[in-house]
């Protein structure tokens, strides 16, 4: 590591010799390895652009030219190589640097970026900035890669990016994958580009872009020669770089999939260190993907739709064995809902799986194109509260809040993987309404889940305990805390345990028996208070002008950061010795 350990920013780089720079390449991807071996994270997509990288902060003047990375995944030798090198082994973790590209972590990040596709629209507006502001000097860059260009928001900055006069370049980092492989007629004509048989005119071209390309991504002399020569070019550009997700360890390269985010492995070899083999329950999403084949074996009516997530949400089980069913569309979430909606509307039954803060993407579609015309849309929303590592962009902690406040639309949260299985089960035997069903990123809590079907009616609770003074509200996996709670106050006969498992619509014959009954109530939810599970009960609570102390625990009106998901527990105040402290004391002053 030689020539990185002098290079604390782009300062430095720049005073190399062009021809150091592949060996710097060399020593910045071995850097990434042995990290990411250790200390886990996104691998492949930040090995695929090492020499991009590289390359970019030597021709360009960053911070003051503005460098945008879409989605985020592949910055980590951004990262490195704008002064976070001594700080790179906190990635990720509580206190550490984030995964992503942060505007407050860094004057190098221009922009923060943890979904995908936003990229375009962000470099354009700060171009346009530059430009009303008189600054024709700053050059606007943002690397983008084939599976987020696909998306409708980078179209739509395309379109706008070709009627400007703004010094813009476009990156596309084309390697045919995103997490999962690129799908879509779009990946089809940028695999003809790359062979030289696309017949028809440029697309890039059309949208009144100067288009350059296809080169390749990691032979560092073209790149730098390239880069060099579009600086000095005015008006909108894309450049097209062809690169490998994974470039220079072997078994990345070679399964792509997995090593986009692999957990701990070997560093000199690549082989994944294995876990422990000790039995876990399965996953939720897997709990998800095998009971979706096994419902539609059975009704022929059913459909699965992700946006660009079957490995990821486990739509891939149905992919490979009902694959006529089973859609793919990409990183295209608005598209994924109302084409769920469209399916509805035609009689067929659609579980559309999508990340809870990736539907934050659709929230018009599924107001107007499923809840307004009331059609039973089967919403599965995983990594539903707080996901760990991958902080403020991807926690799943809106949408109790966001989808409540929608008439026509029922909410479910699971407390275990049985009650998902039978909340799917019942949503497809026929629902009057849409249905959102959100449920954690993880291992569930029961080795033994695979029960035959039970019917779930629908605005019911479930009591767990009774009790005589002090009632616990749970919605969701959150309420097995409480049973772990319960266990260690060595289960005292005044608190009473609930499952509500509905936010929407709320089992207001049980509350009227618990609000009747106990002293003080708690409702817990690992979601935002405001305008979430326990926000309802206490709208309930008011309505009957009902007087005694509810109160509410979840997470408090500021974003939460990254970490592990008990360290976030904690911080956000609804971990178990929180809890117990406060019923300690309520049942103490009582």
């Amino acid at each position: 590591m030689e020539l990185l350990k002098k290079i604390d920013s782009p300062k430095n780089l720049r005073q190399l010799n062009t021809s150091e720079l592949p060996l710097l390449a060399k020593e910045l991807r071995e850097f990434i390895i042995d990290i990411v071996a250790a200390k886990e994270g996104h691998l492949g997509a930040s090995l695929g652009v090492v020499e991009l990288t590289v390359a970019l902060h030597y021709v360009f003047d960053t911070p003051n030219d503005k460098l945008i990375w879409d989605v985020g995944h592949q910055a980590y030798g951004h990262k490195i190589l704008t002064g976070r090198k001594e700080i790179f082994d906190t990635n990720r973790q509580l206190g550490g640097i984030s995964g992503f590209p942060k505007r407050s972590e860094s004057e190098y990040d221009a922009f923060g970026t943890g979904h995908s596709s936003t990229s375009i629209s962000a470099i354009l507006g700060m171009a346009i900035a530059s430009k009303l502001k008189g600054d024709q000097s700053t050059q606007h860059i943002a690397v983008i890669g084939d599976a987020s260009i696909a998306s409708g928001m980078a179209f739509e900055g395309l379109n706008h990016l070709g009627v400007t006069d703004t010094n813009v370049l476009i990156i596309l980092n084309d390697n045919a994958i995103g997490i999962d492989p690129s799908v879509g007629a779009l990946k089809k004509y940028l695999t003809n580009v790359k062979k030289g048989t696309a017949k028809d005119e440029n697309v890039f071209e059309c949208l009144n872009l100067n288009y350059t390309g296809p080169i390749d991504g990691h032979n560092l002399p073209r790149l730098l020669k390239e880069l060099e020569r579009l600086k000095h070019i005015n008006g909108p550009k894309l450049l097209h770089i062809i690169t490998t997700k994974g470039k220079g360890l072997k078994k990345a390269e070679e399964n792509q999939v997995t090593y986009h985010a692999p957990g701990k492995f070997n560093a000199s070899t690549g082989e994944l260190i294995q876990k422990s083999k000790e039995a876990m329950p399965p996953k939720y999403q897997d709990v998800f993907g095998y009971t979706l084949v096994e419902l539609a074996r059975k009704n022929e009516k059913i459909v699965g739709i992700t946006p660009a997530m079957p490995t990821g949400s486990s739509l891939k089980f149905m992919m490979e064995q009902i694959p006529e069913r089973a859609f793919d569309v990409g990183i295209a979430e608005q598209h994924a809902v109302t084409m769920a909606a469209g399916m509805a509307a035609e009689g067929l039954i659609p579980f559309c799986n999508i990340y809870s803060t990736f539907l934050q993407r659709a929230y018009d579609q599924v107001i107007h194109d499923v809840a307004i015309q009331n059609l039973p849309v089967i919403f599965c929303l995983d990594r539903a509260g707080l996901v760990g590592e991958d902080g403020a962009t991807h926690h799943g902690v809106y949408d109790m809040s966001y989808l409540r406040c929608i008439p026509n639309l029922i909410m479910f949260a699971p407390m275990n993987e049985v009650e998902l299985r039978n909340i799917m089960y019942t949503a497809q035997l026929g629902l009057p309404n849409p249905i959102a069903i959100r449920y954690p990123r993880g291992h569930g809590v029961t080795k033994e889940w695979k029960f035959p079907f039970e019917k779930i009616e629908i605005g019911t609770s479930k009591e767990l305990r009774k009790g005589s003074r002090l009632a616990i509200l749970s919605i969701g996996s959150i309420g097995n805390h409480v049973a772990e709670l319960l266990e260690e106050l060595n289960q005292p006969k005044e608190i009473g345990q609930y499952n509500m498992r509905f936010i929407k619509p709320l089992d207001v014959k049980q509350l009227d028996i618990i609000f009747d009954t106990y002293e003080h109530i708690i409702t817990l939810e690992d979601g935002c208070k405001i305008g979430g599970f326990g926000s309802a009960v206490l709208e309930y609570a008011n309505e009957l002008q009902h007087t005694k102390p509810i109160t509410i625990f979840g997470l408090e009106d500021f974003f939460i950061e990254h970490g592990r998901v008990d360290e976030l527990y904690k911080i956000a105040k609804i971990d178990v010795g929180t809890l117990k402290s406060f019923i300690l004391d309520t049942l103490n002053t009582n």
